[in-house]
């Protein structure tokens, strides 16, 4: 076998498993997504709250690279509004609307990237 054929039979397997693994990353984080966990804040955590629902357009535009941003930094608490026993987080931090980032003073609704990710911060 010549040593081209080997390198497209090499690469060819890698293109493979990246596709399939890329399909099941995807597939775990709409599960991950799509979990309704009752959540309870520490009184003084120094995390970023992201409020979201599963069952919204907005929020699912933007859910995965919250996800994989948070994959690097561990400093998101996701919580789902669709939990009753997590709606009384609205009251609490005055939310209108979801997607919603907060972090100790900052906060930001919207699917604006660039400006979640400076709250993020």
């Amino acid at each position: 076998m010549t040593l081209i054929k080997r390198v497209g039979k090499t690469l060819a397997v890698i293109v493979v498993v990246l596709i399939v693994s890329g399909f099941a990353g995807h597939q775990y984080v709409n599960h991950v997504k799509k979990q309704r966990p009752i959540v309870t804040l520490a009184k003084h955590s120094d995390k970023v709250l992201f409020f979201y629902r599963d069952d919204c357009a907005d929020c699912q535009s933007i859910f995965h690279q919250i996800y994989w941003q948070n994959a690097v930094s561990h400093n998101v608490v996701f919580i789902n509004m669709n939990q009753p026993k997590n709606r009384s987080y609205i009251q609490k931090y005055q939310l209108t609307s979801v997607p919603t980032l907060i972090h100790g003073c900052e906060r930001y609704s919207g699917t604006n990237l660039k400006k979640m990710k400076e709250v993020m911060r």
